[in-house]
């Protein structure tokens, strides 16, 4: 394992407080999604404003609206952001559509190493093409969707000796997807305290990228692939595979016998009521919100535990999380390439995740403390090591509503097949990628 050398506070201090002195002090406008870690880094940056001389003005919009907003404001050559954590499936349009000021320069300038980053969130926050050195983010805030339970429950004698009649195996974290479902069946419509309960909130939301980002958390672990080829739009086979039309039929499986009635759109609000409010076992949801419910003063603490994506013929989880990239319609770059260098300083991102956010710098992921740092600290770093992430194409939102579309309509509206909606899915990616002219 390689060690990472900290740069003390103080020459941070002053290499910051250098550049403040010679540029002119600006009002520089983040902008990222209205949630727990974006009130984090309000914190953080406060150190920020007090080394560098500018002074930091937010726009965090809801997730719901959240890429409606901002690609609208890119696409329009918008000046209201400076910087933008932007979702990982922004980045090719991002880079293709000159949003986004490339890094590379700077970085090399900076002495800023993209090896110094998690090589999952570099890949995906930071390139474009794929996998290539070009960089326009950097790794801000790595997320996975992850799961969570009332440990509290499982942990009951009268609970555990009824699953193990029920089941003949002891109640505990699942080993895989399939156990997973059992536990859920196994309370649903289960009594409680005086209270009917429920197995599992997953995402089914059609509206943005709700039951996409749920659906895939079966699929990846089956072994679905986007492509037979990277980079050659080759689906057929790999798309609507065997194991793809398991996944899914289990994906309505689990809606249909494990989770809260008329949970027909829920997304993260709704995965996070539903767990608060005592009426569900478990959630999927993403990690940015682990910090938060484990603070909970109702279901947190010691009645909740958390577990990764669980496999079945593979690990696998759905990649959350985003870089941070400066807007080449901005008028004040210089000073927000000073807010990369600053945030990207290991001193910096350490203090990132003690408030909240996940950092991706590998001082913090690989130092020997992070795994007991937090209860959910080991199982993010087991989620990002076996993240997958959906089509990062400027066509991206094209190919995200006929996915949502397809997997709603059979999911939730019992529409048609499992081979039947992933066979129209390759049909409507087909027909976006010709009009693309990749296929």
């Amino acid at each position: 394992m390689k060690h990472y050398k900290l740069t003390s506070v103080s020459a941070a201090s002053i290499a910051i407080a250098s550049m403040g002195a010679s540029a002119q002090a600006e009002d520089l406008t983040l902008c990222w999604a209205a949630w727990d870690p974006a009130n984090a880094l309000v914190e953080l940056s406060k150190e920020f404003e007090a080394q560098s001389g500018h002074t930091m003005s937010f726009e965090f919009i809801p997730w719901p609206n959240f890429a409606d907003r901002m690609l609208n404001e890119l696409n329009s050559g918008g000046k209201l952001c400076d910087l933008l954590i932007g979702d990982s499936q922004w980045i090719g349009g991002g880079a293709e559509n000159g949003h986004y000021v490339k890094l590379n320069d700077f970085f090399d300038a900076e002495n800023i190493s993209m090896n110094d980053f998690a090589d999952a969130t570099v890949y995906a926050y930071s390139t474009w093409p794929k996998g290539t050195e070009n960089y326009y983010a950097l790794p801000a805030m790595g997320d996975a969707n992850g799961w969570f339970y009332r440990k509290d429950w499982f942990e009951r004698d009268d609970i555990k000796a009824a699953f193990q009649e029920a089941t003949g195996r002891a109640l505990a974290e699942p080993k895989t997807q399939k156990e997973m479902l059992e536990i859920a069946q196994f309370f649903q419509g289960r009594e409680i305290d005086g209270q009917t309960v429920y197995g599992a909130a997953i995402f089914t939301e059609r509206g943005s990228e709700g039951i996409t980002m749920g659906v895939t958390s079966a699929l990846y672990p089956w072994g679905f692939k986007y492509e037979n080829t990277p980079g050659k739009y080759d689906m057929e086979g790999a798309v609507n595979s065997a194991e793809a039309v398991e996944a899914l039929e289990f994906y309505k499986e689990f809606y249909k016998t494990a989770t809260p009635p008329g949970y027909t759109n829920s997304y993260m609000g709704e995965s996070l009521d539903a767990f608060k409010s005592g009426q569900v076992a478990m959630a999927m949801n993403w990690f940015a919100f682990f910090p938060g419910l484990y603070a909970d003063p109702n279901t947190g603490g010691d009645k909740i535990d958390f577990f990764v994506n669980p496999p079945q013929n593979q690990a696998g989880s759905t990649l959350g999380g985003q870089g941070i990239s400066v807007i080449a319609y901005s008028d004040k770059q210089d000073a927000a390439l000073e807010y990369i260098k600053w945030f990207a300083n290991p001193e910096v991102q350490q203090k990132w995740w003690d408030l909240g956010g996940y950092s991706a710098h590998k001082a913090v992921l690989e130092d020997p403390g992070f795994v007991d740092s937090a209860p959910f600290a080991g199982d993010f770093l087991e989620a990002m090591g076996a993240v997958q992430d959906f089509w990062q194409e400027p066509a991206y939102a094209e190919l995200l509503l006929a996915m949502q579309k397809r997997i709603h309509d059979y999911v939730v509206a019992d529409q048609g097949t499992a081979q039947e909606a992933l066979d129209k899915l390759i049909e409507d990616w087909t027909e976006t990628f010709e009009d693309e002219g990749k296929l």
